[in-house]
Protein backbone atom coordinates (compact mmCIF):
# COMPACT_ATOMS: atom_id res chain seq x y z
CA UNK A 1 0.00 0.00 0.00
CA UNK A 2 0.76 3.19 -0.76
CA UNK A 3 2.73 5.61 2.06
CA UNK A 4 1.08 8.72 1.02
CA UNK A 5 -2.35 9.50 2.39
CA UNK A 6 -5.35 10.97 -0.01
CA UNK A 7 -8.35 12.66 0.28
CA UNK A 8 -11.11 13.71 -2.57
CA UNK A 9 -11.09 17.68 -3.44
CA UNK A 10 -14.27 17.44 -2.73
CA UNK A 11 -14.52 16.49 0.99
CA UNK A 12 -11.75 18.46 2.09
CA UNK A 13 -13.90 21.65 0.72
CA UNK A 14 -16.75 20.04 2.74
CA UNK A 15 -14.33 19.43 5.83
CA UNK A 16 -11.88 21.77 5.97
CA UNK A 17 -13.88 24.07 8.27
CA UNK A 18 -15.27 21.44 10.43
CA UNK A 19 -12.91 18.83 10.88
CA UNK A 20 -8.98 18.77 12.59
CA UNK A 21 -6.26 18.31 11.35
CA UNK A 22 -6.43 14.96 13.22
CA UNK A 23 -9.99 14.13 11.97
CA UNK A 24 -8.83 15.09 8.33
CA UNK A 25 -5.98 12.98 8.44
CA UNK A 26 -7.59 10.21 9.92
CA UNK A 27 -10.31 9.82 7.70
CA UNK A 28 -7.83 9.79 4.90
CA UNK A 29 -6.07 6.85 6.32
CA UNK A 30 -9.42 4.78 7.33
CA UNK A 31 -10.16 5.96 3.51
CA UNK A 32 -6.97 4.21 2.27
CA UNK A 33 -6.90 1.11 4.68
CA UNK A 34 -10.24 0.34 3.52
CA UNK A 35 -9.57 0.61 -0.24
CA UNK A 36 -6.24 -1.30 -0.52
CA UNK A 37 -7.06 -3.72 -2.69
CA UNK A 38 -4.76 -7.30 -3.00
CA UNK A 39 -2.52 -7.78 -5.81
CA UNK A 40 -4.25 -10.62 -7.36
CA UNK A 41 -7.00 -13.57 -7.36
CA UNK A 42 -5.75 -16.02 -4.47
CA UNK A 43 -7.13 -18.98 -2.12
CA UNK A 44 -5.55 -19.98 1.21
CA UNK A 45 -6.44 -22.84 3.10
CA UNK A 46 -6.02 -22.94 7.23
CA UNK A 47 -7.11 -23.63 10.54
CA UNK A 48 -9.12 -21.82 12.70
CA UNK A 49 -7.97 -22.99 16.10
CA UNK A 50 -10.82 -21.96 18.92
CA UNK A 51 -9.38 -21.24 23.17
CA UNK A 52 -12.86 -20.40 25.11
CA UNK A 53 -12.16 -19.22 28.62
CA UNK A 54 -11.74 -22.47 30.47
CA UNK A 55 -9.02 -23.66 28.02
CA UNK A 56 -11.02 -26.17 26.00
CA UNK A 57 -9.83 -25.99 22.57
CA UNK A 58 -11.68 -26.53 19.05
CA UNK A 59 -10.25 -26.28 15.40
CA UNK A 60 -12.20 -25.93 11.93
CA UNK A 61 -10.68 -26.34 8.75
CA UNK A 62 -10.84 -22.38 7.29
CA UNK A 63 -10.43 -21.21 3.47
CA UNK A 64 -10.11 -17.62 2.53
CA UNK A 65 -10.36 -16.65 -1.17
CA UNK A 66 -10.12 -13.74 -2.38
CA UNK A 67 -11.47 -12.44 -6.14
CA UNK A 68 -10.83 -9.01 -7.54
CA UNK A 69 -13.25 -7.61 -10.10
CA UNK A 70 -13.77 -4.27 -11.95
CA UNK A 71 -15.47 -2.06 -8.79
CA UNK A 72 -13.19 -3.71 -6.00
CA UNK A 73 -12.34 -7.24 -4.76
CA UNK A 74 -14.87 -9.93 -2.98
CA UNK A 75 -13.67 -11.60 0.45
CA UNK A 76 -14.48 -15.13 1.62
CA UNK A 77 -14.46 -16.72 4.89
CA UNK A 78 -15.09 -20.48 5.08
CA UNK A 79 -15.31 -22.70 8.02
CA UNK A 80 -16.13 -25.71 6.10
CA UNK A 81 -16.98 -28.17 8.96
CA UNK A 82 -20.94 -29.21 8.10
CA UNK A 83 -23.51 -28.94 11.14
CA UNK A 84 -23.59 -32.68 12.37
CA UNK A 85 -26.83 -34.72 12.08
CA UNK A 86 -29.81 -32.83 13.38
CA UNK A 87 -27.67 -30.08 14.52
CA UNK A 88 -29.32 -26.72 13.21
CA UNK A 89 -27.96 -25.08 10.22
CA UNK A 90 -25.75 -22.27 11.22
CA UNK A 91 -23.91 -19.53 9.75
CA UNK A 92 -20.54 -20.98 8.64
CA UNK A 93 -18.80 -18.77 6.07
CA UNK A 94 -19.77 -15.31 4.74
CA UNK A 95 -18.70 -13.31 1.87
CA UNK A 96 -17.53 -9.45 1.49
CA UNK A 97 -17.57 -7.29 -1.05
CA UNK A 98 -15.26 -4.31 -0.76
CA UNK A 99 -16.42 -1.50 -3.27
CA UNK A 100 -13.56 0.99 -3.77
CA UNK A 101 -14.68 4.40 -2.40
CA UNK A 102 -17.82 2.24 -1.26
CA UNK A 103 -19.74 0.53 1.74
CA UNK A 104 -18.91 -3.21 2.23
CA UNK A 105 -21.73 -5.58 1.03
CA UNK A 106 -21.96 -8.94 3.31
CA UNK A 107 -23.35 -12.07 2.85
CA UNK A 108 -23.47 -15.16 4.64
CA UNK A 109 -23.72 -18.53 3.97
CA UNK A 110 -25.53 -21.29 5.60
CA UNK A 111 -25.17 -24.55 5.77
CA UNK A 112 -23.13 -24.61 2.83
CA UNK A 113 -26.24 -22.67 0.58
CA UNK A 114 -26.35 -18.89 0.19
CA UNK A 115 -27.89 -16.68 2.30
CA UNK A 116 -28.91 -13.25 2.28
CA UNK A 117 -27.60 -10.41 2.32
CA UNK A 118 -26.87 -8.56 5.82
CA UNK A 119 -26.52 -5.46 7.49
CA UNK A 120 -23.18 -3.95 9.13
CA UNK A 121 -24.78 -3.81 12.55
CA UNK A 122 -25.36 -8.00 12.20
CA UNK A 123 -21.74 -7.69 11.32
CA UNK A 124 -21.23 -7.72 15.07
CA UNK A 125 -21.46 -10.93 15.12
CA UNK A 126 -19.25 -14.04 15.61
CA UNK A 127 -17.43 -15.80 12.58
CA UNK A 128 -18.15 -20.09 13.32
CA UNK A 129 -18.21 -19.72 17.37
CA UNK A 130 -15.14 -17.63 17.35
CA UNK A 131 -13.68 -14.31 18.86
CA UNK A 132 -13.59 -13.13 15.27
CA UNK A 133 -16.76 -11.17 14.13
CA UNK A 134 -17.85 -10.78 10.75
CA UNK A 135 -17.15 -7.11 11.15
CA UNK A 136 -13.13 -8.05 12.07
CA UNK A 137 -12.52 -9.80 9.02
CA UNK A 138 -14.26 -7.32 7.06
CA UNK A 139 -12.47 -4.55 8.86
CA UNK A 140 -15.60 -2.44 8.61
CA UNK A 141 -14.39 0.12 11.27
CA UNK A 142 -12.66 1.69 8.74
CA UNK A 143 -15.85 2.67 7.23
CA UNK A 144 -17.27 4.15 10.60
CA UNK A 145 -17.24 7.95 9.92
CA UNK A 146 -15.58 9.58 12.96
CA UNK A 147 -12.08 8.30 12.20
CA UNK A 148 -9.03 10.41 14.01
CA UNK A 149 -5.15 10.00 14.41
CA UNK A 150 -4.78 9.69 18.26
CA UNK A 151 -0.84 9.68 18.16
CA UNK A 152 2.09 8.37 16.82
CA UNK A 153 4.33 5.65 18.83
CA UNK A 154 5.80 2.87 18.52
CA UNK A 155 4.75 -0.58 18.77
CA UNK A 156 6.43 -3.79 18.52
CA UNK A 157 9.09 -2.29 17.34
CA UNK A 158 7.35 0.02 14.42
CA UNK A 159 6.63 3.63 13.94
CA UNK A 160 3.09 3.49 14.34
CA UNK A 161 -0.16 5.83 13.70
CA UNK A 162 -2.53 5.32 16.46
CA UNK A 163 -6.47 5.25 14.65
CA UNK A 164 -9.25 5.99 16.55
CA UNK A 165 -12.48 4.58 15.16
CA UNK A 166 -15.77 5.58 16.59
CA UNK A 167 -18.60 3.57 16.00
CA UNK A 168 -22.04 5.73 15.41
CA UNK A 169 -24.20 2.77 16.68
CA UNK A 170 -22.36 0.93 19.60
CA UNK A 171 -25.41 -0.60 21.45
CA UNK A 172 -24.74 -4.14 20.70
CA UNK A 173 -21.18 -4.28 19.32
CA UNK A 174 -18.18 -2.46 19.71
CA UNK A 175 -17.89 1.42 20.91
CA UNK A 176 -14.66 1.98 19.08
CA UNK A 177 -11.30 0.33 17.72
CA UNK A 178 -7.94 1.70 18.18
CA UNK A 179 -5.88 0.77 15.41
CA UNK A 180 -1.67 0.33 15.68
CA UNK A 181 -0.99 1.56 11.71
CA UNK A 182 2.57 0.78 10.33
CA UNK A 183 3.86 4.46 8.53
CA UNK A 184 6.45 2.77 6.04
CA UNK A 185 4.02 -0.62 4.88
CA UNK A 186 -0.22 1.03 6.14
CA UNK A 187 -0.07 -3.04 7.66
CA UNK A 188 -1.64 -3.12 11.04
CA UNK A 189 0.23 -3.87 13.78
CA UNK A 190 -2.24 -4.11 16.82
CA UNK A 191 -5.87 -3.33 17.59
CA UNK A 192 -7.86 -3.26 20.61
CA UNK A 193 -11.50 -2.93 20.20
CA UNK A 194 -13.76 -1.71 22.97
CA UNK A 195 -17.26 -2.46 24.41
CA UNK A 196 -20.32 -0.22 25.00
CA UNK A 197 -19.50 1.47 27.82
CA UNK A 198 -15.89 2.07 26.82
CA UNK A 199 -13.34 -1.12 28.73
CA UNK A 200 -11.24 -2.99 26.41
CA UNK A 201 -12.67 -5.87 25.25
CA UNK A 202 -10.74 -7.32 22.65
CA UNK A 203 -6.87 -7.20 21.28
CA UNK A 204 -6.05 -8.41 17.92
CA UNK A 205 -2.50 -9.04 16.66
CA UNK A 206 -1.23 -10.49 13.16
CA UNK A 207 1.32 -12.85 13.99
CA UNK A 208 3.58 -13.76 11.24
CA UNK A 209 4.34 -13.30 7.61
CA UNK A 210 5.54 -15.13 4.90
CA UNK A 211 6.50 -13.77 1.34
CA UNK A 212 4.72 -15.82 -1.51
CA UNK A 213 5.65 -14.71 -4.96
CA UNK A 214 7.56 -11.80 -4.31
CA UNK A 215 4.37 -10.33 -2.11
CA UNK A 216 4.45 -10.35 1.93
CA UNK A 217 0.90 -12.12 3.29
CA UNK A 218 -0.30 -12.51 6.60
CA UNK A 219 0.14 -16.27 7.86
CA UNK A 220 -1.16 -16.12 11.52
CA UNK A 221 -3.50 -13.51 13.17
CA UNK A 222 -5.06 -14.28 16.51
CA UNK A 223 -7.58 -11.95 18.36
CA UNK A 224 -7.94 -12.43 22.02
CA UNK A 225 -11.28 -11.36 24.25
CA UNK A 226 -9.92 -10.12 27.63
CA UNK A 227 -13.42 -10.44 29.25
CA UNK A 228 -13.95 -13.58 28.80
CA UNK A 229 -10.31 -15.19 28.24
CA UNK A 230 -11.56 -16.98 25.03
CA UNK A 231 -8.48 -16.56 22.27
CA UNK A 232 -8.99 -17.19 18.37
CA UNK A 233 -5.90 -17.80 16.12
CA UNK A 234 -6.57 -18.26 12.61
CA UNK A 235 -3.43 -19.99 10.75
CA UNK A 236 -2.61 -19.92 6.97
CA UNK A 237 -0.86 -23.00 5.17
CA UNK A 238 0.89 -20.69 2.81
CA UNK A 239 3.27 -23.24 1.77
CA UNK A 240 6.29 -20.91 1.34
CA UNK A 241 9.68 -19.99 3.36
CA UNK A 242 8.46 -18.07 6.26
CA UNK A 243 9.37 -14.56 6.68
CA UNK A 244 9.57 -11.85 10.28
CA UNK A 245 7.54 -12.42 12.74
CA UNK A 246 4.91 -9.49 14.03
CA UNK A 247 4.76 -7.02 10.63
CA UNK A 248 6.14 -7.28 7.29
CA UNK A 249 9.33 -5.66 6.20
CA UNK A 250 9.59 -2.00 5.61
CA UNK A 251 9.05 -1.64 1.82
Amino acid sequence: MAAILFLAVGAIAQTNNTLSDAEIEGRGLARQLADAKPTGNYTNNGLLKIRDGKGNSTNYPVVFTVSINAAGWIAVYDATQKPGPGQAPFVYAFSVEHKEGGSNIYTTFVDHGLGAAISVTQTMFPFRHSDFWICDLGLEFFHWPSQKIIKKEFSRGRGCMVLESVNPDPTNGYSRVDSWIDEETDGIVHAEAFDPKGKLLKVFDPKSFKKVNGQWQLEGMEIRNVQTGSRTRIEFDLGNKPGTAGVPPAR
